[in-house]
């Protein structure tokens, strides 16, 4: 599939980091153009390098890729109308733009977006919820990450590669309010765990658990749990990971839960992490 992404500006514009560092976020924003103002702000408060922005729910032609640029950042997107949708924001512009996995098969679903920026290539997913274990939506789900791991045997890992997003997979018993409840249902089922496993087996490494363990660490609070993130009801369901060209460079991780307190927040929130290059 051919994309023109629209790319200006054609310049590095000022970032928070230094020379030598990357800040590279995610966030899923349930509708890039609901949560704008919640994402401009962002960007001027942190000043981020990169981030990569899942469920935008809008096609091309209408994604708001004028304020991006005046907030200092280039942007690439592939959307369509009310669902799905995959955008990477950065001040180096990006190169070497890819949509989708190249096939005729999943190239309408607006899943999968990536580019170089700088020396890094930053891979952004939405991987499909799955809406119910024994669903067609959840078939779809086990049949998306498996072309996933697919595309990702084509990837050199010595090569720095990020590859983040909403992953939809809570993985663990630590990364999810109630695991004893929620095991065997969608985001915590053990077929979700093994295609993950089979993916991670090229060498990624979940960065964020390289500096955090235990349970209480979460990305996505349901907005139908009535006070869900004052009581902590999540789910982790957001990652970065790190290829082994790029996870000694990683220098942090971490959840940015103020994001998710905003006065129209998004169900999910930001997680960043820090690279040394």
């Amino acid at each position: 599939m051919r994309h023109k992404p629209l790319v200006r500006p054609t310049r590095r514009w000022a970032s928070s980091v230094t020379s030598d560092g990357m800040t590279i976020a995610t966030f899923n924003a349930n509708s890039v153009r609901a949560r704008l103002d919640l994402i401009l702000d962002y960007l001027a408060e942190h000043r981020p390098d990169v981030i990569a922005l899942q469920e935008t729910k809008v096609e091309d032609a209408k994604f708001p890729a004028e304020d991006f640029h005046e907030a200092g950042y280039n942007v690439v997107f592939h959307g369509i109308r009310t669902y799905n949708g995959v955008a990477i924001a950065s001040l180096d512009p990006p190169r070497n733009v890819e949509i989708g996995f190249g096939d005729l098969e999943f190239q309408a679903d607006a899943r999968i977006i990536a580019a170089d920026i700088g020396e890094v290539r930053i891979i952004d997913t939405y991987v499909p919820n799955g809406n119910a274990f024994g669903s067609e939506k959840f078939a779809y789900k086990l049949k998306w990450l498996d072309r996933f791991r697919e595309y990702c045997e084509g990837l050199d890992p010595s090569r720095p590669i990020v590859w983040l997003g909403d992953v939809n997979i809570a993985p663990t018993p630590d990364d999810v309010y109630d695991s004893a409840r929620k095991l065997g249902g969608v985001g915590h089922h053990p077929d979700e765990f093994a295609a993950l496993d089979a993916i991670l087996e090229w060498g990624w490494v979940d960065v964020f658990r390289r500096f955090h363990s235990g349970p209480g660490h979460y990305t996505f609070w349901d907005f139908l749990i009535p006070n869900g993130v004052d009581r902590n009801l999540g789910w982790r369901i957001d990652h970065i990971y790190a290829s082994p060209g790029a996870v000694e460079k990683c220098v942090r991780c971490e959840i940015d839960r103020q994001p998710r307190l905003h006065a129209r927040p998004s169900d999910h929130t930001v997680v960043f992490a820090e690279f040394e290059l």
